[in-house]
């Protein structure tokens, strides 16, 4: 079967068989289809692991897997769950609100404001950014943010102590909630920052341009057309660095003071999370200990998929309310 099309001179012409154009069809919906079981099987595995692997040290644990601040299995304190799964959300939580809204203007300003030779090597140095390994995000936060944190932790705490985030007695500053969180939205506002960009630039721009003819000025232009059109790509990179500052080991292992304490005071010595402890304390735990970390992983596993699971339906809700205004 062929299907008769006009060339540019107006004549008639003959295009492919149709069974030719599909041809390769078949082969790629078969691996497109193979990559998707492929990707839920890894997953699943991985869940099988971390269940086999922790079954001993639940087992073995004779107090509250959740609530205890220690977990006695072998003689031999370990950590609490409870604590570390707090200031792992805690920590991640406050990297996210301080990271998103710079991100977001940042990829505003180079999609929207900067000109086009200053816009290209910005976009390439926020990818840049998102390239710098954890490590050296780490020992700068130790070596320069953490003394830079002392005065302005203090003045925070003298003139803001009323609220609870500020709050705190003895030491202020140093290793500390709030140097990790700082360090957290420095290393995820590339990954934000660089999404959110690419968002930006696939705004209509027949509704930008609608908008300024109709005396909009940029700002109320990028208000009514881009942010509306480009929310629920920020969602989804919102959620991306979440789940990197959720998961991120080397950089929090090195500022973290390793506390198990449950507090919202982010400018005491009292911080801690689960890839953290893991890393600080797999070498030298014993075969309970390991499994009792393996058991804190599958903890910021479920953790993780419940915070993707819960953006990919705010994006979605995003999406059916776009359709019924459309």
């Amino acid at each position: 079967m062929t299907t008769n099309v006009r060339t540019r001179d107006g004549g008639p012409a003959t295009s492919r068989p149709a069974s030719r154009r599909s041809h390769g069809e078949g082969p790629f919906r078969f691996l497109a289809t193979g990559a998707g079981i492929l990707l839920l099987a890894i997953m699943a595995a991985i869940a099988v692991f971390l269940i086999s692997e922790a079954i001993p040290a639940l087992q073995a644990n004779k107090s509250s897997f959740f609530g205890e601040l220690t977990w006695d299995p072998n003689g031999q304190q370990v950590f609490g769950i409870g604590a570390l799964a707090f200031g792992t959300v805690l920590s991640s939580a406050l990297a996210l609100v301080i990271a998103t809204p710079i991100a977001v203007g940042v990829a505003l300003f180079i999609s929207h404001y900067a000109p086009r030779r200053l816009a290209a090597p910005l976009g390439y140095l926020v990818d840049l950014l998102a390239a710098v390994p954890s490590v050296v995000y780490g020992l700068w936060g130790v070596t320069f943010l953490v003394p830079l944190m002392r005065t302005p932790s203090q003045w925070l705490n003298e003139h803001l102590g009323w609220f609870p985030l500020f709050a705190g007695e003895g030491a202020i500053g140093g290793k500390t909630m709030l140097a990790g969180a700082i360090v957290l939205a420095i290393m995820i506002l590339p990954i934000i920052a660089a999404i959110s960009r690419e968002v930006f630039l696939q705004a209509p721009k027949m509704n930008e341009e609608a908008a300024l003819a109709l005396g909009a000025t940029r700002w109320e232009m990028i208000r009514m057309a881009v942010l509306p059109f480009g929310r629920p790509g920020v969602i989804s990179a919102a959620m991306l660095g979440l789940g990197r500052a959720m998961g991120e080991t080397i950089a929090v292992a090195l500022i973290f003071p390793a506390t198990f304490d449950i507090t919202f005071e982010i400018l005491t010595p009292h911080a801690n999370s689960i890839a953290a402890n893991i890393a600080n304390g797999f070498g030298e735990a014993t075969q309970i200990g390991r499994g009792a970390l393996i058991a804190s992983g599958l903890v910021l596993f479920v953790i993780t998929l419940l915070v993707n699971m819960g953006a990919r339906l705010i994006i979605n809700r995003r999406k059916e309310y776009a359709r019924a205004g459309a």
